[in-house]
């Protein structure tokens, strides 16, 4: 009984005053991340052909004499996530103010002297009304550059493309469009 008495008082002793029983403990944690990726390919806000106009004045006997550029910093900021072309066409086939017309193919657009951080192989463009390839396989990028020059050369507007039409503003839109390869 004494025996009993003593398990008895030291079981109880022991529950009172706890065991040294040491549970393992997490010490990692891991945890999945996905990055789902699609294919983008965008005009970037910020290219300056968006909305943009291309002013082009023939006030002097020399205007109609000379080679005029207009350098559009900016033109087009493209971002792709694959190598890319970019395409250039205008609306119609003539610049228009009311019933008189000049040819679109008065114009020429070209990537300027500092083109950018667009890479690729870069065409001068004789503007006309079907698509037109002004940049081919351009590396894939994020806002990529690409500033233009729009060129009427002399040759043209000493012609009767432009001499001898009436005084006035003439009009056209030109669109780009940047496809992916």
């Amino acid at each position: 009984m004494i025996k009993q008495i003593a398990i008895a008082a030291l079981t109880i002793g022991a529950s009172i005053l706890g065991t040294n029983n040491v549970q393992a403990q997490n010490t990692t944690a891991t945890t999945t991340v996905n990055i789902t990726l699609n294919d983008v390919i965008s005009i970037d806000a910020g290219s300056t052909a968006i909305g943009n106009t291309v002013n082009f004045n023939y006030a002097t006997s020399t205007d109609y004499n000379s080679d005029q550029t207009v350098n559009k910093a900016n033109s087009l900021k493209v971002t792709s996530t694959k190598n890319f072309n970019v395409k250039v066409k205008a609306g119609g086939t003539n610049f228009v103010n009311g019933t008189n017309l000049i040819p679109v193919n008065v114009l020429t657009i070209k990537a300027a002297t500092a083109p950018g951080t667009m890479g690729g192989t870069k065409s001068a463009v004789v503007l006309s009304s079907t698509d037109q390839t002004l940049v081919s396989n351009a590396p894939l990028g994020s806002a990529l550059t690409l500033n233009l020059d729009y060129t009427i050369p002399a040759a043209k507007s000493s012609s009767s493309d432009i001499l001898g039409k009436p005084a006035g503003t003439y009009t056209q839109t030109v669109t780009y469009t940047a496809t992916a390869l």
